[in-house]
């Protein structure tokens, strides 16, 4: 697997390549997903056998580029909330059109890990370019999401969702929402896209256990979807 570090519209990012990919993967990472990042991708090549390209893009500011839209709970900063179309337009228009004048036209997925996992489940009914989203320990406990989401067409054919079976446990009452919003986006999901075509996985532990093979599976799961 060829590795690439490239700029990209002034944006770094890492590309991982296997010869003549067959899917797209596409993953906001922040810093503090650097370390484990090379384990994420043997993961989910162990897993498939499916050749594929990931692109990750380096993410600076975690809060400021992924939340869709504003609540303190997330962070105080009323900036919080105004950029993450900065960060899809970005993957539209930048980051996919390079990686497909390289590699071909191939389906896409849209994944991530927490705040990005919130990020790529809302990308999803934004814009019609993914084909696939991996939304692991997705932070959908923002505030407003059930309205959102009810309001707004799954632009992707599947959806995977996944949540520790702890992360609801916490004296912070925003969080602890988690649960309850996870359930019911996995059952608004099975009522308004077909029930095959989505997933809710329960994994074992709290929000930080082994985010990167949680992230894999979810990738892993999404391409067997689309090449199956």
């Amino acid at each position: 697997m060829l590795l690439i570090r490239e700029i990209i519209a002034g944006k770094k990012c890492v590309i991982y390549a296997d010869d003549q990919p067959q899917v797209l993967l596409i993953q906001p990472v922040g810093e503090h997903e650097n370390a484990t990042l090379d384990a994420e991708i043997e993961a989910i090549r162990e897993a498939v056998h499916v050749p594929f390209v990931f692109a990750g893009l380096a993410i600076s500011n975690w809060e400021e580029e992924l939340t869709p839209w504003h609540d303190p709970n997330i962070s105080p900063r009323q900036s919080v909330g105004d950029h993450a179309f900065e960060t899809l337009d970005f993957i539209k228009e930048q980051l996919i059109p390079y990686i497909f004048e390289r590699y071909g036209k191939l389906p896409v997925v849209l994944g991530g890990y927490s705040l990005a996992g919130l990020f790529a489940r809302w990308a999803v009914c934004k814009e019609e370019c993914f084909d696939a989203v991996a939304a692991a320990s997705p932070s959908l406990w923002i505030v407003a999401w059930k309205g959102f989401s009810d309001a707004h067409e799954v632009y992707a054919r599947y959806v995977y969702l996944s949540l520790g079976d702890r992360e609801e446990i916490t004296k912070n009452k925003a969080i602890a929402q988690v649960g309850t919003n996870v359930r019911w986006e996995y059952d608004h999901l099975q009522r308004t896209i077909d029930s095959d075509h989505c997933t809710l996985v329960w994994e074992k532990g709290g929000h930080f256990v082994t985010p990167h093979l949680r992230l894999a599976r979810a990738f892993t799961w999404c391409i067997h979807s689309l090449t199956n």
